[in-house]
């Protein structure tokens, strides 16, 4: 019998594999053993590409935001568009994983393949009046309040990885009885993040054109 010949193990192997890990442990059950042993090795092995989880979370923020590049380009001839269209398509593909935006938030970059595409966004916010520290600024502000939505938004909404329900707004309403307007403002909170987050980015871009723009 010919022995089955095992993938040669290096750093995009255990990313790629972490990835898939992700989506079905979620970023507390996602552990360097739990990897090895998706990957048939013993954990020791790992570590001779990553020295510790946080550098293999860095590792795994980056390639997603790789495979983000890889999107087409935002339309540049309109700096609201763009500003739209980039964080659009940053909150889309943090929900393709499990606990995406948890791993992205925080994370270094472990080369600068993120470059090209952010120095063209503040090219358009620059073309478009805005001072290189204010460009600097208007896309920090909203990349914030992105990667901050979706990590609610995957708390607290439905969970498409395990197929459960989100937090349920009724039993909350029922317990807050007594204070209504807080009980109402659950089901605007924790109800059609789509909605939601349309909603918060267009008060995010008239703030910045407001501050910035003036």
């Amino acid at each position: 019998m010919t022995p089955q010949r095992t993938p040669k193990l290096d750093r995009a192997l255990v990313v790629d594999t972490a990835l898939g890990l992700l989506d079905r442990v979620g970023l507390d059950g996602l552990t360097l053993r739990a990897i090895a042993a998706e990957l048939d090795v013993k954990a020791p092995a790992l570590y001779w590409h990553f020295k510790d989880k946080q550098a293999l979370l860095d590792e795994m923020a980056t390639e997603m935001m790789r495979r983000m590049s890889a999107a087409p380009a935002p339309p540049a001839d309109d700096w609201r568009q763009t500003y739209l269209a980039t964080m659009r398509t940053l909150r889309r593909e943090l929900l393709r994983y499990r606990d995406g935006a948890r791993v992205y938030s925080g994370a270094r970059f472990t080369d600068t393949s993120y470059a090209p595409a952010l120095d063209a966004a503040l090219r358009v916010l620059t073309g478009a009046g805005f001072t290189p520290e204010a460009a600097a600024r208007a896309w920090y502000t909203a990349y914030s309040y992105t990667v901050g939505y979706v990590i609610e938004e995957q708390a607290m909404g439905p969970d498409p990885f395990r197929g459960e329900a989100g937090y349920d707004v009724e039993a909350r309403a029922e317990r807050l009885a007594d204070h209504p307007l807080a009980a109402a403002a659950g089901r605007v909170m924790f109800d059609d993040f789509d909605h939601g987050f349309e909603q918060g980015l267009t008060a995010v871009l008239a703030g910045m054109e407001a501050v910035f723009l003036a």
